[in-house]
């Protein structure tokens, strides 16, 4: 895991490798999920054996002590295929012994706050324009007319041209529905 400038931890991918799909970017990340329980469970091995330590168990002591070793050399050689990126504060939080998915909710809430104002400045905008064109339209109505036109124009052949291009105003590509 690398920390990267952004404050994110991510894990180090294979330069050579080709690019993945998502099948085998899926199958990776099992892997190495089947990694952690493996190692999660020599662990708790290890905590039973070292527990009730005596003369005797010192030999399963070392084994388990080699199993833990290479399952962690087994999950570090199959992350190098993931490409994750964890925020630190998710890192932190777990450090701290909370739960992870309050990075989710803070996040998911900071950005319903952005569009709320971003949403608040584009209705203020709005109703500017609406007061300068009826204030416009009071002083100089020929070019506020004009202007209407050119507006319209402009909408119908972006309108036209958005649909020959199969796309929609806000600029996504239309899907069409399979038919059955």
């Amino acid at each position: 895991m690398l920390a990267n400038d952004n404050g994110t931890m991510t894990s180090q991918i294979n330069d050579k490798a080709a690019p993945t799909t998502a099948d085998d970017t899926k199958q990776n990340l099992s892997q190495v999920i089947n990694s952690i329980q493996k190692t999660l469970g020599l662990i708790h091995q290890l905590y039973l054996t070292v527990s009730s330590f005596n003369a005797a168990s010192q030999l399963p002591l070392l084994q388990r002590l080699n199993n833990l070793v290479m399952e962690l050399d087994n999950m570090s050689k199959l992350s190098e295929n993931c490409n994750i990126q964890v925020p630190m504060e998710v890192l932190n939080l777990i450090d701290d012994g909370k739960n992870p998915d309050e990075f989710t909710k803070d996040v998911l809430n900071s950005c319903i706050a952005k569009n709320q104002v971003t949403k608040g400045k584009t209705d203020s905008f709005k109703g500017l324009r609406k007061h300068l064109l009826e204030e416009l339209e009071q002083v100089f109505p020929d070019e506020v007319e004009s202007y209407r036109e050119i507006r319209a124009n402009s909408a119908a052949k972006a309108k036209c041209l958005g649909q020959a291009q199969s796309t929609l105003p806000n600029g996504d590509l239309k899907v069409k529905q399979p038919e059955l």
